[in-house]
């Protein structure tokens, strides 16, 4: 699903909402979504599933181009785990 395609939804089942502020009310929750993990924070969403950062350490790798050893710096990324309700509908909905 796009971005596009959220807002849509948004739109579609909250009538009363113009366009633009089905848009506005998804770029609020992504950003809060993002400010939180730039805090460090945990964002958890009860039904759906929890985003974390993970640390990634600095390590030797390798440029694919010429092979030769680069640093990587070490980093934040970001992680989502789904929560438990999250994958036991995916499941009962794959089985059909």
């Amino acid at each position: 699903m796009l971005r596009s395609e959220l807002v849509d939804n948004i739109h579609k089942d909250n009538p009363y909402l113009t366009r633009d502020e089905a848009e506005r009310v998804v770029a609020v929750i992504l950003q809060s979504i993002i400010q939180t993990l730039e805090k460090g924070a945990r964002v958890e969403l009860r039904g759906f599933g929890a985003f974390s950062t993970r640390h990634r350490a600095a390590r030797k790798g390798r440029n694919p181009r010429t092979g030769e050893p680069v640093m990587v710096r070490e980093k934040h990324v970001p992680f989502f785990r789904a929560g438990k309700e999250l994958k036991a509908q995916i499941d009962a909905s794959r089985k059909h």
